[in-house]
């Protein structure tokens, strides 16, 4: 008795920790610049099935150390779906990626690797949620990215409304949206079909769990207000490093040391202002050079300084400067210090040469993250919306993904 007791909490706890939500992982300070794309540049890979996808990173230990990757999959939920290796991947995963080379005549040495796949190795054979992971020689994980694959099954048509809640009227952006299912019949839409919004790819805001308002014919409508709803932001910061030696409109001074470094001029708050649009990538970055044609090894590294003036609107909580090159995360490598002698939070961080799109967030004490306190939010911000169509009929054992949609909140009208 005692036995079977003890395989049963087992099997309890097994369960647990198999049912617990992917979430991405970040990588320890001497890996530098992630870039992981489809066919485009957007830093977060939403491909069809049988498209590459590509993986680039740096190791600033420039010791050539071995590095592995492992695929997962995972439900609409992103829970690990009930499918074996052999029933997601065509091949093995576990490899060691040997596609990887020095930096040339940099300040900062570094080894750059890239990854492929499909490659010769492994493809994958169905659509949905995955992970792609790296580890090191030991076994350790050093980081993990999510992506889409997806197949054409569906047509997704989508528009940006302002909201209709006047609480939110200038804050707000709504996501309205149908689903066509004539090429894909479904039977029962509000069971078989699911669908997750995402604003400028940022899967922590991203809503869930929306069932659709009624069908005309083979058409699901999506016309809700305050369930598909995003607070607008602001358009992001942003600074360009591509020539080393030249300061910028947002570049105050370049000084040099062991590496260059780059000084900005210091932010303002913008929730008080007025919205000012001007163009920028969401929160994305792209990595360029004047000094050199191969910007994979000859790209340099320099020490971006970034100053924001103390306010009694922070206190003291923590404010960090996250964008996509960190992947949003809150750490104590970019979060920022208050300088008594300037009166102003600072940081620095150790930045390959590109083009950067960059924001402020707060962490209350509490631990609540308000992403907008010092940007603001507006209705007019300009930003990308992609929606996700996931189907699972009776009895399949996973989410598969039939369609995806994509608006621009450029087009908005009340």
């Amino acid at each position: 008795m005692r036995y079977l007791i003890k395989q049963f909490l087992l099997f309890c706890c097994t369960s647990v920790a198999f049912a617990q939500v992917q979430e991405e992982v970040n990588p320890p300070e001497n890996i530098k610049t992630i870039n992981f794309r489809g066919p485009t540049e957007d830093q977060f890979p939403i491909v069809q099935l049988g498209e590459t996808i590509t993986l680039e990173f740096d190791d600033l230990l420039a010791n050539e150390q071995d590095y592995y990757y492992k695929i997962a999959h995972f439900d609409y939920d992103w829970t690990p779906s009930q499918l074996l290796k052999s029933q997601f991947l065509d091949g093995v995963d576990n490899q060691r990626i040997i596609d990887y080379e020095n930096s040339y005549t940099t300040l900062q040495p570094y080894s750059n690797y890239r990854l492929t796949i499909p490659n010769e190795n492994v493809r994958l054979k169905v659509s949905g949620n995955y992970a792609l992971e790296i580890y090191n020689s030991y076994g350790d994980l050093q980081f993990s990215r999510r992506f889409v694959v997806y197949q054409d099954r569906v047509v997704v048509r989508g528009l940006v409304k302002r909201s209709r809640d006047f609480n939110y009227l200038n804050e707000k952006q709504v996501v309205q949206f149908t689903i066509n299912t004539a090429r894909f019949p479904v039977v029962n839409p509000k069971q078989e079909i699911k669908v997750a919004i995402l604003q400028n790819h940022f899967w922590p805001t991203a809503l869930f769990n929306i069932k659709p308002q009624f069908t005309i014919g083979t058409e699901l409508v999506y016309r809700y207000d305050q369930e598909t709803s995003f607070y607008g932001g602001n358009e992001y910061l942003n600074f360009d490093t591509k020539d080393l030696r030249s300061p910028t409109f947002a570049i105050s001074r370049v000084e040099f040391g062991q590496v260059y470094n780059h000084y900005l001029f210091t932010n303002e708050y913008r929730f008080d202002k007025p919205y000012t649009y001007f163009p920028d990538i969401n929160g994305d970055f792209v990595i360029r050079t004047m000094q050199g044609d191969d910007v994979s090894r000859e790209a340099e590294y320099s020490r971006v300084h970034f100053s924001l003036p103390y306010s009694n609107v922070i206190g003291l909580d923590q404010v960090y400067v996250t964008g996509k090159f960190n992947n949003y995360a809150l750490t104590d490598e970019n979060k920022m210090t208050f300088n008594e002698e300037t009166g102003k939070f600072e940081v620095s961080l150790l930045m390959k040469q590109g083009f950067y799109n960059y924001k402020y967030v707060v962490e209350r004490s509490d631990g609540t993250v308000e992403p907008n306190l010092v940007s603001g939010n507006f209705h007019f911000t300009e930003n990308n919306y992609l929606i996700l169509v996931y189907y699972r009929n009776f009895g399949d054992m996973y989410d598969s993904i039939i369609g995806i949609g994509s608006t621009n909140s450029r087009t908005i009208s009340n």
